[in-house]
């Protein structure tokens, strides 16, 4: 048997999993992300949590394919990582120092785009070549596919979706400075933002102002309840994505676009919301775009950077 390791790097934990060639998730961990130090001592944790999984399995140099390392961050030619603010990086070749520390491949990506990879790989994506995945969660990332390949750009910006402008004439700031971006609207804090300022511009009913805290899962339960004004909100949610994953339709025609992130968990409300809109963004035969709910949940991640060694 042929074995490949996937690691997903985050910035407080990172996940590893030891699969085989096939794709079988033989056994998955995690070891905490040690970020003192300009995250130094990451890179070393992660060799060593990998080197005692090998001879724990007895895994020789010569049925080990390699690894695939996802980090929170722009990655140039599958090993070099520009910035990762999270982890207290700066200028890292990461592919190259954990080959070096593993004595075996490494390959290295984006989280987003990694994600992407694994629900095209194993996950609700499989049957496809072409996907987008855009995950819904404290943030919006993105990974776009296309034949198999990620599409990470010269610079490793491709696939950052959540950074679209979607309403050029709002002035309020992203993370990332620009104002009018996707991820002011579609993450779960800007789906609550949205929807806290809407309650306070009407006087009309709904459910949601009893809650003290309201929540995006609040929100969407209201709306499968019937709530006008919940409905309404989850509706402006949907017309925002279909107008972001139209115009991606039409620069790289994926087969389908796959949903996660901890809104996902929405369902089909969300699902029914983007495709009620959707054809008003696109034409031609690019309407015919099929949306589905990622299945891998958090290990997504450590499937697809496991199936980077196979590209």
């Amino acid at each position: 048997m042929k074995y490949l390791y996937g690691i997903d790097v985050g910035g407080t934990t990172v996940k590893l999993g030891l699969f085989s060639e096939e794709g079988t998730l033989i056994e998955k961990w995690e070891i905490a992300t040690r970020t003192e130090e300009n995250g130094k001592y990451i890179l070393e944790d992660i060799a060593e949590a990998v080197k005692e999984n090998i001879a724990k399995h007895e895994i020789t140099k010569g049925n080990l394919l390699g690894a695939g390392v996802g980090v929170p961050g722009a990655v140039l030619e599958f090993t070099k990582v520009n910035e990762c603010v999270n982890l207290g990086w700066g200028s890292v070749n990461v592919g190259e120092e954990l080959s070096a520390r593993l004595d075996c491949p490494v390959k290295v990506s984006n989280d987003a785009n990694v994600a992407a990879l694994g629900e095209l790989w194993m996950g609700a994506a499989a049957d496809y070549k072409d996907a987008v995945m855009v995950t819904l969660g404290t943030g919006v990332g993105g990974g776009i596919i296309v034949n198999g390949k990620i599409i990470d750009g010269s610079r490793g910006y491709g696939g950052e979706i959540g950074h679209m402008t979607v309403d050029p004439f709002d002035d309020r700031v992203c993370n990332c400075g620009k104002t009018g971006c996707l991820e002011l609207y579609a993450s779960a804090t800007g789906i609550v933002y949205e929807t806290e300022k809407a309650l306070k511009e009407t006087n009309q009913d709904s459910g949601l102002r009893n809650l003290e805290n309201i929540t995006a899962k609040d929100i969407f339960d209201c709306a499968k309840e019937g709530d006008a004004f919940a409905m309404k909100q989850v509706d402006g949610l949907g017309k925002k994505l279909a107008l972001a994953f139209g115009n991606i339709a039409l620069m790289v025609d994926p087969e389908v676009f796959v949903i996660g992130g901890g809104v996902s968990k929405a369902g089909q409300i969300l699902l029914d919301a983007i495709e009620k809109h959707y054809a008003a963004y696109t034409f031609g035969k690019a309407e015919d775009g099929k949306f589905v709910l990622a299945t891998l949940g958090n290990d997504a991640g450590i499937y697809g950077a496991a199936s980077l060694v196979l590209l």
